[in-house]
């Protein structure tokens, strides 16, 4: 199991409070013979007549002096996983949760 960023938590108790789901934490997800690991797994009911809406949360701390690294790192993951959800779960949406200072 990898290991938690620093925000893992922040952001659980946000999606929580916005009346998510937790399903997984974290979310396995298999790539051929790889075992990959999307920090959160969330699920929303909308409402009694229409589907639940389902993401998967990565989460990332940028707390490495170089911003661009860490940007680089994020992405090539991101798409990873992106591409090992769809053929696992394609009605999961995968987000990049980020800290608003590396937002802007």
């Amino acid at each position: 199991m990898p290991a938690k960023d620093a925000f893992h938590n922040i952001v659980k108790t946000a999606l929580e409070k916005e009346e998510w789901f937790i399903s997984h934490d974290p979310y396995p997800l298999q790539a051929g013979t790889l075992e990959l690991y999307i920090d959160l797994g969330a699920e929303k009911v909308i409402a009694a007549e229409k589907q639940g809406q389902k993401i998967a949360v990565e989460i990332k701390s940028f707390l490495n002096p170089s911003k661009i690294t860490e940007l680089y790192a994020a992405l090539g993951q991101f798409i990873i996983y992106r591409m090992a959800l769809q053929q696992q779960e394609p009605e999961r949406i995968l987000y990049l949760a980020v800290p608003v200072s590396v937002y802007n």
